[in-house]
């Protein structure tokens, strides 16, 4: 705007109201850039998100594949083989099943030998375990249901992998939450007292050295017959209906 008369020189041009200025600009070139930089970090969370999931898929997928009960070494030396008569694989020779001996979350003693003339279930479990126990307790909960008031007549054992980690409050809460209160013994003890149940059972226990709250063990559920007689094994994943079906025929042997 030219100077007119009256009016004093302008000593600068002056601004256009609807341009924007230097610092605004600024501002919202920041801002672009934060957002830019955010949605980038939300991408990277994302793919670290899925790799973890695929690495916990990866790690679940070989330990319910069975390959253990095949090539993991077992009780009484034992082997394992299909069976036209059982779902479960079953061992030879048939022998005695290992004595266990400890206390129950509730501090009660229990052994295997005091269920003798009833089929048992023996499987090694802990509390804080993300995939493959909970999978084997809700399974074995599917296969009570199956089999209905006759579930009464086969015990199911638990012993703890974890002797620091598994508490009675813990064992309690798990049990809670999986529908198996009164429905299961899960057995505590110091590392040494389930030290020797391990040995005697050949089960693994030791910390995961990149995840130390989880524990490497093995995952197998063992029928003991009636008899006492460590007679099958069934995988990880296991179908409720095939341990349903052994029941009666662990019962009779």
């Amino acid at each position: 705007m030219s100077d007119g008369p009256g009016n004093p020189p302008s000593s600068e041009t002056e601004r256009d109201p609807q341009a924007p200025v230097a610092d605004d600009v600024t501002i919202a070139e920041q801002q672009a850039v934060g957002d830019e930089e955010a949605g980038r970090r939300r991408r990277l969370t994302l793919l670290l998100s899925l790799a973890g999931i695929a690495a916990i898929l990866v790690v679940l997928t070989v330990l319910l594949n069975g390959q253990g009960s095949s090539k993991q070494k077992l009780p009484n030396n034992a082997s394992a083989a299909r069976s036209s008569q059982f779902a479960g694989q079953v061992l030879s020779p048939l022998r005695p099943a290992p004595p266990i001996d400890l206390k129950n979350y509730l501090g009660q003693r229990v052994t295997l030998a005091q269920y003798s003339g009833e089929p048992v279930l023996v499987t090694f479990l802990y509390t804080h375990c993300p995939d493959v126990c909970p999978l084997i307790a809700t399974n074995l909960h599917a296969m009570q249901t199956r089999l209905g008031p006759a579930a009464r007549k086969v015990q199911i054992i638990s012993v703890s992998v974890d002797p620091r980690g598994d508490t009675p409050k813990t064992v309690g809460d798990f049990l809670r939450v999986h529908d198996m209160t009164g429905r299961m013994q899960y057995l505590l003890g110091s590392a040494r007292e389930l030290g020797r149940t391990w040995k005697a059972w050949y089960v693994g226990s030791e910390k995961d050295a990149s995840n130390p709250e989880f524990v490497a063990h093995s995952a197998l559920v063992y029928g003991v017959s009636a008899s006492g007689k460590l007679t099958t094994i069934y995988p990880a994943n296991f179908k409720p209906a095939d341990i349903a079906h052994d029941v009666p025929l662990l019962a009779k042997r």
